[in-house]
């Protein structure tokens, strides 16, 4: 858009260059206390606790995914008159945490023995105080709206004392017990770890059949773990399978150890399976633990907490990968070994941390009996007093709460919230709440608690729970808990179970939203061994915080992944300019809204056409936000800014504005009204452009404490509608025509229109004029070109004088690069789609995408060539 002699000027940089300008916007947010809750006040409330990060951690897609989310949710509700609290904090992560302060010890040559447990956990609080924390740096870059007044630590006094509280409450209900059970057991961290913590991998691995016994009475069992057969305690069969039958309860000899163990009948073994039968080693697998129980088997450990045999004999002392193939060994040299298979690729379990393989362990721990807490849990979703989004993803946690196991919650660290149980001299037991004092000489229980126990209390701990405080009573029950759809059951259903517990039958969220994961453009998982892992702290330096946001926003659908790839922030950024460019030029054109906009009966068409359009956005973006479906939110959005006002009503209104007097003056207040609306519609999604546009076009403090817009209650005018419309296909035809006989885009041409009367457009004669580029005819004009537009009033004739506007030697080679370039990507296209790794494993949306561009091309292809062979020769 260029300026002219009567245009304004604004005070609005030419370009917007967020780095220059959102960090002191940020700021200038946080010191005005526009994201700090009253809990004193009379408005309605409204509250999310930011699922904690861990302190080791900074900011990754999927956080930048779920804060987008969160913010734009908190900050329509604090427009729209909520006290909004959006509620800070940080997790303390145990493993991680160590495992970062270990290695820094190791690089001293120490280790946290050598300083002992007090003076070891002081230098974790030291290593939290100067490095700890750097995501919420990050945060603040993306635009969180949050009350940092409010920011809470998992390890802090107050959360540390909800955690006691809860503890000994659940001890004394007998809802947390000790016993051995198998567990993940991690033995480099040398803990439990939890599922999440466990990620698995297809690893090479080896198959081995080894036969039990000898001769009719012998039996073939296969494992991918030889040496803990060392401590199998039976042979186990389906009770049905008719070629063990005559086993059922007899004994087998297990090999190298001379030991006889019996073959049992369980439903568990699938006959199908291998050969039917396995082995079962209840203190070094969860399921054969199971089968242990059922039939009163011994459970005989053979590793020791490092992965080291302790079985007696010869592999006493070796680590379980050197016992392997010693153990098949031994097996091959006494004739056990029936079949080998290797690579034999299966799922391994790895500690999350470390990458160590996790080994099953049976191990003393400490556990939640949680059949009543899950039975609460899935309750409060049944009955409608939680509501999941997406509704299909319900099912999901009703699988998980209504069969979900007792919940091991200790962890053989150092750093965490110490188990408050307490051991006598004489083997007594006390579990001390936060205001008691255990007895003189007792010894308190060495472990610590699962990360997931305390942060499971966040959404009501950081709220001052087990006190009555004001935010507690204010804001509890939070109002939505935004996270993704993988932590389900283990955030999730763990939060309800002791939310509904603390909080006497209150659900901790009224809405749960599950957004998907964040992969690559090509569908696949995000990982650093791939090199496929976008940061988006490089986005953020490169497009700036909005474009970040827009792009996430713009693919959050609910429930499902995002395929996310560079050129969404491109073209968010290009939006973001596209806006920015809209409002300097209306300002520059003198947009305001100072003036209220005119009745509807003294508008033109275009402009009841945009406020039309503008409430029906209103309603549109209210609705989905309601059901937080933001991906179509944000199109909705784009299409109308860019689609609908940009390229447009500016156009139209340049127009009415050249025009002079009152509708010149009614243009400007609707073009103010409509970028009013319109920021104030976008300001959660994209804070900082806003902000900055907002404040330009009203002279307002500031977009974040605004109205949030309603519709405004007139009814729509259809024939102005149908009117504009006519307008656009008309002029999006002339164009066309005007593009494929080779004219220049600014290039005005002589034309002569019929019919423009019976199409009921006769008042958008200088509207079409002007957007189409054309110019009245003299008295001896004489077409060179025609076209016919069908319109719903009648059909437009356009005549055209197009002698000597075509450069026909320039024109033959620019389509003829044109259709090079389309046969290019032609050929890329049919080349994908042709590949049936691409069509096979590839997203359905990235596959169609796909195939709409090559039916683009082939479509180019036909129009060039038509034009190429309608220009005149030479």
């Amino acid at each position: 858009m260029t300026e002219t002699p009567a245009q304004q000027t604004t005070d609005l940089p030419q370009a917007w260059e967020p780095a220059a300008v959102e960090a002191e916007l940020y700021q200038g947010w946080v010191d005005a206390g526009y994201f700090t809750a009253d809990p004193d006040s009379d408005k309605p409330p409204f509250c999310i606790v930011l699922p904690p990060p861990n302190v080791t951690g900074s900011l990754h897609m999927g956080h930048a995914l779920n804060h987008t989310v969160m913010d734009a949710l908190t900050r329509r509700r604090r427009m729209q008159g909520h006290e909004a609290l959006w509620l800070p904090g940080m997790d303390h992560a145990g493993i991680a945490t160590q495992n970062v302060v270990e290695r820094q010890l190791a690089s001293e040559g120490l280790s946290r023995h050598d300083l002992g447990r007090e003076k070891f956990i002081a230098r974790v609080w030291e290593w939290k105080a100067e490095y700890g924390g750097r995501i919420l740096d990050q945060m603040r870059r993306l635009g969180d709206g949050i009350d940092w007044t409010r920011e809470r630590f998992t390890m802090d006094d107050g959360l540390s004392r909800a955690v006691q509280t809860i503890f000994k409450k659940l001890y004394d209900d007998g809802l947390i017990y000790r016993a051995e059970r198998i567990i993940n057991w991690c033995p480099r961290c040398r803990t439990a770890l939890s599922d999440i913590e466990v990620e698995h991998s297809d690893d090479d691995g080896e198959l081995v059949s080894i036969r039990y016994g000898s001769g009719a009475d012998s039996i073939v069992v296969a494992t991918t773990r030889a040496e803990t057969m060392l401590g199998d305690t039976a042979v186990a069969v389906h009770p049905d399978d008719e070629r063990y039958r005559h086993l059922i309860g007899t004994e087998v000899e297990l090999p190298l150890t001379g030991r006889r163990i019996p073959i049992v009948a369980d439903a568990h073994v699938d006959p199908e399976f291998g050969t039917g039968a396995v082995k079962v080693t209840p203190a070094h697998d969860p399921n054969d633990f199971e089968i242990g129980r059922r039939h009163d088997l011994p459970a005989i450990t053979v590793m020791d907490e490092t992965g080291v045999i302790t079985a007696h004999g010869p592999f006493e002392g070796l680590d379980r990968f050197e016992a392997r193939p010693a153990v098949v060994a031994a097996l091959r040299a006494e004739g056990r070994i029936v079949a080998e298979k290797r690579p034999y690729v299966h799922a391994v379990g790895h500690c999350s941390r470390c990458d160590t393989v996790v080994e099953p362990r049976l191990s003393l721990q400490w556990w939640v009996k949680v059949e009543p807490l899950a039975r609460a849990a899935g309750d409060a979703v049944r009955d409608g007093r939680t509501k999941v989004h997406p509704p299909e993803l319900a099912k999901r946690y009703f699988d998980w709460v209504d069969n979900m196991h007792d919940w091991t919650i200790s962890r053989q660290l150092w750093w965490g919230h110490r188990i408050p149980v307490w051991y006598g001299p004489d083997g007594e037991t006390v579990c001390v709440g936060p205001d008691e004092q255990p007895p003189a000489g007792w010894t308190q229980d060495p472990d610590v608690l699962d990360t997931w126990f305390s942060s499971a209390l966040w959404p009501f701990s950081t709220l001052g729970w087990p006190e009555k405080t004001a935010d507690l009573g204010r804001f509890y029950p939070t109002s939505v808990l935004s996270t993704g759809y993988d932590i389900l059951f283990f955030w999730v259903a763990r939060m309800m179970m002791f939310g509904l517990y603390a909080m006497d039958g209150v659900q901790p969220f009224d809405h749960v939203y599950l957004h998907g994961l964040i992969r690559d453009a090509q569908g696949k998982k995000m990982s650093k061994s791939r090199g496929n892992v976008i940061d988006p702290l490089d986005w953020l330096d490169r497009y700036g915080a909005d474009a970040c946001r827009f792009t996430l926003a713009r693919g959050a659908n609910p429930g499902s992944d995002m395929a996310l790839a560079e050129e969404w922030a491109a073209g968010s950024r290009n939006f973001n300019t596209k806006l920015w460019n809209a409002t300097r030029f209306a300002l520059m054109n003198g947009a305001t809204t100072a003036t209220p906009v005119p009745d509807r009966a003294e508008l033109t068409d275009a402009d009841r056409w945009i406020l039309d359009g503008l409430d029906a956005l209103v309603s549109e973006v209210d609705e989905l936000f309601d059901g937080f479906q933001f991906a179509k939110l944000c199109d909705a959005l784009y299409h109308y800014t860019w689609d609908e006002f940009c390229d447009w009503y500016l156009e139209l209104a340049k127009v009415q504005i050249a025009a002079g007097g009152a509708r010149a003056d009614a243009t400007r207040a609707v073009l103010g009204h409509v970028l009013d609306v319109l920021l104030r519609l976008l300001h959660p999604v994209i804070p900082f452009i806003t902000e900055v546009l907002w404040k330009a076009v009203t002279g307002g403090e500031s977009v974040v404490i605004a109205t949030w817009p309603s519709a405004s209650g007139s009814s729509a005018d259809s024939s102005a509608r149908t009117r504009i419309e006519g307008v656009q296909k008309l002029v999006t035809e002339i164009r066309r025509f005007r593009a494929d006989q080779g004219v220049k885009p600014g290039q005005r041409v002589t034309a002569r229109l019929s019919g423009v009367d019976d199409a009921d457009l006769s008042d958008h004669a200088a509207a079409i004029a002007a957007l189409a580029r054309l110019q009245s005819p003299a008295a001896e004009f004489a077409a060179s070109a025609s076209l016919e537009v069908a319109l719903p009033g009648g059909t437009v004739v356009v005549e055209l004088d197009l002698s000597g506007t075509v450069d026909v030697g320039a024109e033959r080679k620019r389509l003829t690069k044109d259709l090079t370039a389309a046969e290019k990507e032609l050929a890329q296209c049919e080349a994908k789609l042709g590949n049936p790794k691409f069509t096979d494993k590839a997203p359905d949306d990235v596959v169609a995408k796909v195939r709409t561009r090559r039916d683009t091309a082939a479509a180019d292809i036909e129009r060039i060539k038509a034009r190429l062979a309608a220009l005149p020769a030479g």
